[in-house]
């Protein structure tokens, strides 16, 4: 087990090439199970690569358990990677693949019997020892990868999308696998995923990262109740959070034909240097209702027409075209009943709106008030 420090980590193709990482300053936790979330092409990959020493750090300092390790090679950094194929050796059994990285490293086989033995055990691979991996679902092969890792015996385990080959009902089953193993092994796991369930799922921490940097990084549900951007505010959320473009009168209200809405929870000067000025205006899906009733004193509205109703059996999802031709998603009770083209008015309390900055996407913080955020954090044990 070890602390694995990013100091400033930064990656650059072709010398005067492109950033594909910038700057990434983050610390993983001893046995912490840290998630590197974001779109294809935001970097998670290459930094994990470069933890893992195979991809050169163009700058900036990485140390594992206290060792710089920038500079010394893959194979000396006492860490063991999970891929995102399998990886394994057609021609080998279980008990062979699991074996060979140790024997490539001349240890004792009794040993190598010993850790071989205990991991499909954890893993509930011993009935299946003796196949070869055509004999094997994808759950089963992608246990066998991680068994691989564990017989090493690491400081730190490297996951980079191993569940993305998997159907649905595997990858649940599968994943499920991982957060159990991180349970009783207790290791140092950085895991890479575009899949936000994963990361809300299995992650102690969450480092959000887009365009090469670090977006965000916090507990999971901090991160989706308290999102630092617009981005990340709709990145991790399924539907993304409804964002709309808004100007504020000096009171701190919201007040069209289509939209109407009380930012009470804004101090009275940020609102008075808003007023006539465009803003972003958010509501997650699971906040927005049919009925004012029980939304408190000064609920927020939004008018649309339904174009879409999508019912998923759980729940309903209610898509809703809103003025200028944006689109806004409401999560209702499952026994909604909406026709398409429909006008409706969805509700939604005051203080569960968010309020970005209409430039830059930055979240403008509110007053230290009990919003919904506050309030479901409390209930998440995130704060006291």
């Amino acid at each position: 087990m070890a602390v694995v420090k990013l100091d400033q980590i930064c990656k650059r193709y072709g010398g005067s090439g492109p950033v594909a990482v910038d700057h990434v300053d983050v610390t993983i936790g001893d046995g912490e199970f840290m998630v590197l979330l974001g779109p294809s092409g935001c970097g998670k990959s290459t930094t994990l690569r470069m933890i893992a020493g195979l991809e050169t750090i163009s700058s900036g300092t990485l140390s594992i358990d206290g060792r710089v390790v920038n500079d010394v090679a893959a194979k000396d950094r006492d860490i063991a990677m999970v891929f995102q194929s399998y990886a394994l050796y057609p021609h080998m059994t279980v008990a062979d693949n699991l074996a060979f990285g140790l024997r490539r490293r001349n240890i004792d086989r009794a040993e190598i019997a010993r850790r071989v033995q205990d991991a499909a055990g954890i893993l509930g691979l011993t009935p299946l020892l003796d196949r070869k991996p055509h004999a094997l679902s994808g759950g089963q092969r992608q246990r066998v990868a991680l068994g691989r890792a564990m017989v090493r015996e690491p400081m730190v385990f490297l996951f980079d999308e191993p569940l993305s080959n998997l159907d649905a009902a595997l990858r649940v089953n599968t994943r499920n696998e991982l957060i159990k193993q991180h349970g009783r092994l207790g290791s140092t796991m950085i895991y890479v995923t575009h899949d936000q369930v994963e990361a809300m799922t299995m992650g102690t921490r969450i480092c959000v990262m887009n365009g090469g940097k670090v977006a965000q990084i916090g507990a999971p549900l901090e991160v989706y109740w308290q999102p630092a951007d617009t981005f990340v505010a709709r990145f991790l959320g399924s539907p993304p959070m409804n964002l709309l473009t808004v100007r504020p009168d000096g009171a701190g209200r919201i007040a069209t034909d289509h939209v109407s809405a009380s930012l009470e929870r804004w101090a009275p000067a940020l609102l008075a240097s808003l007023a006539g000025k465009e803003a972003t205006l958010g509501v997650r899906a699971e906040d927005l209702h049919l009925r004012a009733d029980g939304l408190g004193l000064s609920p927020g509205r939004i008018c649309g027409r339904v174009f879409a109703v999508e019912p998923l059996g759980a729940e309903t999802l209610l898509a809703v075209e809103i003025e200028g031709g944006q689109e806004w998603t409401a999560r209702l009770p499952r026994d909604t009943r909406a026709d398409v083209g429909q006008s409706v008015d969805l509700f939604f309390p005051a203080e569960a709106t968010y309020l970005f900055d209409a430039a830059s996407g930055k979240a403008m913080k509110p007053m230290e008030t009990a919003g919904v955020a506050d309030l479901r954090r409390r209930e998440a044990g995130l704060v006291h």
